[in-house]
């Protein structure tokens, strides 16, 4: 194991453009809207942009902001609230004591290596780093570490990418770069009060108050050409152990960094080699080259109309455990609604999507003329010609968008939004793949991880990924989530339930008015164990 020693410190749907190139081999130059990667306003939108090129056609009012509001009622009572919850949040958030800080890289030297970033990555630059956290029981702390920094060694030989940095070719095409004298991936290690035990953090539903668990709080993913494209915290608890994971979201999505925790855990089990080998050829599913400007442009003009006038509120997260039972329950019900013929069967996905879609826009207070968007961050391994393998190691997803009226929402029953999202889905094949990216290709828009729409209710990770199975030796963790990065109202993440089988942890990030009657809804409740 080469470890690098540090100082020891306190711290849609698509639009009918043409084809961009006519090969996909050719050089498409552009300069990144300032209103996605450095916040300012968007001209000739409105102050809440999307996070995604959202396909306009679906619904010409959709900026307007009439359209869009909330109850001014319940926008007073959230101010309100929000402050509130600020306060506890100062007062209880977890005071971590940083020990020691190395980079671990490579065990072996395999010298320089390049892998050019493509459509599917390069959106993601002004995203923060995606962070993953991960608590265990028993074992010694100073065993444990000794333990996870030789396996992480050895499994960035396969995992390279992770332990280098952003860069540039000569064409200004962004890339990942790894060679031999790099630092590779930071590692901390951290301590918190001798009485807080692993139960006393999983009981935790607010990341807010967890932060100090996790390295690369509010890091772009841009800062990447600079800092490792990972980061990972061990912090010692009284009982256990938490892992902290940052990674650079515009080098791999979560299949990618499932696949390397899985196989990183493999490796620190006593496996001399991982089960699946990194496929690293990401020009295989897109080869165009897209060349970024990256310099800052100058501020926009001040517009007095448009400063805000108070700070955004704090966001409030629960996590709500569905068991097997519950989620078969929610899919049979939902079929069983089925009368006409030639419907497809609803799938697990699409029935609970339906179920939150719905909750959500309930606990809103939405009017019915309010639009509310659902978006899936859908994995597009299988549906880009030719396949990729699972192996693929980059971003292969895209976002899937369908909208339509809080009130018809509202005002049909369930397999009324749950068909919405099965046609969006069932559209979304290589065809619309590749339409989308030509688009992207046309005129680049870097996505911002937050402002997706007052009314956005949008999905991000998968119970595919077998995030409980990651077990490095004591143990399968006590719980998983994700980290405070990349949160905004509507933001939901799911996961695999504890329990396994078909059981889903369903993490839902709202305001805190939404969350509270979310919480009071019996309707939605029910539905949890």
């Amino acid at each position: 194991m080469r470890v690098l020693m540090a100082h020891n410190c306190n711290i849609g749907t698509q639009l009918n453009a043409p084809p961009t190139t006519s090969n996909e081999h050719s050089l498409v130059s552009t300069t990144i809207s300032q209103q996605f990667l450095f916040l300012s306003s968007p001209p000739n939108k409105t102050k809440q942009s999307l996070i995604f090129p959202f396909p306009e056609h679906l619904s010409p009012d959709f900026h307007c902001p009439q359209k869009r509001q909330k109850h001014s009622t319940q926008q007073h009572t959230s101010s309100i609230m929000a402050g509130e919850l600020e306060k506890k949040q100062e007062q209880e958030a977890l005071k971590v004591k940083v020990t020691n800080k190395t980079n671990v890289q490579p065990r072996k030297k395999i010298g320089r290596r390049e892998c050019q970033l493509v459509t599917f990555d390069l959106p993601y630059l002004a995203f923060y780093y995606n962070q993953k956290l991960l608590f265990y029981k028993g074992g010694k702390y100073e065993e444990m570490v000794v333990k996870l920094k030789d396996g992480l060694s050895s499994v960035l030989e396969e995992f390279y990418p992770l332990a280098g940095k952003l860069g540039k070719d000569d064409d200004g095409v962004l890339k990942v770069e790894y060679d031999d004298d790099m630092d590779g991936v930071e590692v901390v290690e951290a301590i918190v009060d001798d009485q807080v035990s692993v139960d006393d953090l999983v009981a935790q539903d607010d990341m807010s108050l967890l932060k100090g668990l996790l390295p690369y709080n509010e890091i772009l993913n841009l800062e990447g050409l600079h800092r490792p494209l990972l980061a990972v915290q061990l912090t010692k608890l009284r009982d256990g152990l938490a892992i902290g994971c940052a990674f650079n979201h515009a080098v791999l999505d979560g299949t990618s960094t499932w696949h390397f925790m899985s196989s990183w855990a493999e490796l620190c089990n006593g496996s001399n080699t991982i089960s699946v080998t990194p496929f690293h050829d990401r020009t295989k599913s897109r080869n165009t080259r897209v060349k970024l400007d990256l310099s800052q442009p100058p501020p926009p003009p001040e517009d007095n109309s448009t400063v805000a006038t108070h700070t955004p509120p704090p966001l409030c997260v629960r996590v709500f455990r569905f068991s097997e039972s519950t989620i078969d329950k929610i899919k049979s019900t939902i079929n069983s609604r089925i009368t006409e013929a030639g419907i497809k069967p609803f799938s697990t996905f699409q029935s609970l999507s339906s179920h939150i879609w719905r909750a959500v826009t309930q606990a809103r207070g939405l009017k019915p003329e309010d639009y509310t968007v659902f978006t899936i961050f859908a994995d597009c391994r299988k549906r880009v010609e030719p396949p990729m393998p699972e192996s693929y190691f980059g971003n292969l997803i895209q976002a899937i968008f369908t909208v339509t009226a809080g009130g018809l929402l509202l005002g049909n029953p369930p397999e009324f939004g749950a068909g919405m999202i099965q046609k969006a889905i069932e559209a979304h094949d290589a065809a619309a793949i590749g339409r989308r990216n030509e688009e992207w290709e046309a005129s680049p828009v870097i996505f911002r991880f937050k402002d997706a729409g007052v009314n956005c209710v949008a999905v991000g990770s998968s119970p595919r990924f077998r995030v409980y199975d990651v077990d490095f030796g004591w143990g399968k963790p006590e719980s998983v989530r994700s980290g405070a990065n990349n949160r905004f109202d509507g933001m939901v993440y799911l996961y695999q339930g504890k329990t396994g089988g078909r059981a889903i942890d369903v993490e839902i990030c709202l305001d805190a008015k939404a969350m509270e009657n979310l919480e009071k809804d019996n309707g939605f409740l029910m539905a949890e164990d």
